[in-house]
């Protein structure tokens, strides 16, 4: 783990944070600010999506992809959007703060089964933390996630006794791709066109049914 200075327009000198950041006091702070402090606005939706590389995250070509799907099926009124991973959990709107803006981690890299761990037990702790904050907030929740982070939103809903409506990639799928694609890593990406067509396909059929008074 590690800063170095790093300009930041409009906020002056920031560290830059590199290692694992589940692990860095800046990110407990924010987080607590999130949960402590920090009004989410209420919308029929929330959706929950991965951390990502690139930041802001909204410039990375993945969440371009995914918010490109979402803005297309929902009106920006009915959804909300949160990133959460290696970053903790956070409302899109808040990207640019500090830390989520200014670290780099993959741990889809991390070899060391510790590390790994660690991160799933924290993050759990902090999603859960998140979910029972919004508990009112949101009608219904979607996840569109793959890993250790999927595996984190779950055990974060479990502990929280917050459900998640919608978990995409379909298990189904995930192992279809398993099987008979060559990746990177084992489950793919999620701006696979097999993951992202199902994701359009199922959004779709989630507005639809709350158009037609179903429910999900």
């Amino acid at each position: 783990m590690g800063r170095q200075e790093k300009g930041d327009p409009g906020q002056g000198k920031q560290p830059f944070l590199t290692g694992p950041p589940f692990y860095l006091p800046e990110f407990e702070q924010s987080y607590r600010y999130i949960i402590d402090e920090y009004e989410v606005e209420p919308r029929e939706i929330g959706i929950f999506i991965p951390c990502a590389v690139r930041k802001p995250y909204s410039t990375s070509p993945s969440h371009q992809l995914i918010r490109m799907i979402i803005s297309q099926v929902l009106t920006p009124s009915q959804y909300h959007i949160i990133v959460f991973g290696t970053c903790g959990i956070v409302p899109a709107e808040l990207e640019e703060m500090y830390p989520y803006a200014h670290y780099q981690y993959m741990l889809g890299k991390c070899t060391d089964e510790m590390i790994r761990q660690d991160f799933l037990r924290i993050e759990t702790g902090r999603v859960a933390g998140y979910l029972e904050k919004t508990r009112d907030a949101y009608r219904y929740r979607i996840g569109y996630c793959l890993g250790l982070f999927r595996e984190a939103l779950i055990r974060g809903s479990e502990q929280a006794k917050v459900s998640i409506d919608l978990i995409l990639p379909s298990r189904d799928r995930i192992n279809k791709i398993i099987e008979e694609e060559d990746c990177s890593f084992q489950e793919g990406s999620l701006s696979m066109d097999e993951y992202l067509g199902e994701f359009c396909e199922n959004l779709i059929r989630f507005r639809n049914s709350l158009e037609n008074g179903s429910g999900p």
